[in-house]
């Protein structure tokens, strides 16, 4: 009984923040489209988009973890968590960087984990490709 409570529990908390990601690239997106788009120079938009469209892949990827039963709950606890600081990481500091321009503040001294949240992204995807694989070979 303990471990289908816990099974609940960690796909309620990612299908939550997986919701939450959504949520957040979507109106970030819309805002940059709009808003942004005016004020930002084309390089520093694609850069916030690149932001926006990976926030939002991953919310996609952290429901499809959350309600796999390929993937056992060690496995999704540990995607959670790489995926949950890589977005934070890799997107967040994007948003920082493409927006110093027009808030003034000079956030390229983390530009250091955009390549840090990306390698939690990739891990990510490379623990649920090895989850999937040993469940076929049970």
């Amino acid at each position: 009984m303990k471990i289908s409570i816990y099974n609940h529990k960690m796909e309620r908390k990612i299908t939550l923040t997986a919701t939450i990601f959504g949520l957040v690239a979507i109106i970030l997106g819309a805002f940059g489209a709009h808003a942004l788009k005016k004020v930002l120079t084309p390089e520093a938009l694609v850069s916030f988009e690149t932001g926006v469209r990976y926030q939002l892949y991953h919310a996609l990827f952290l429901l499809f973890v959350a309600t796999s039963s390929l993937v056992d709950d060690a496995q999704k606890k540990q995607i959670f968590s790489m995926t949950r600081f890589g977005v934070l990481f890799f997107s967040g500091s994007i948003y920082l960087l493409a927006t110093s321009g027009i808030t003034g503040i000079d956030f390229s001294p983390v530009g250091w984990v955009t390549p840090l949240g990306g390698a939690l992204l990739i891990s990510a995807w490379i623990v649920l490709f090895i989850s999937v694989y040993k469940k076929k070979n049970e």
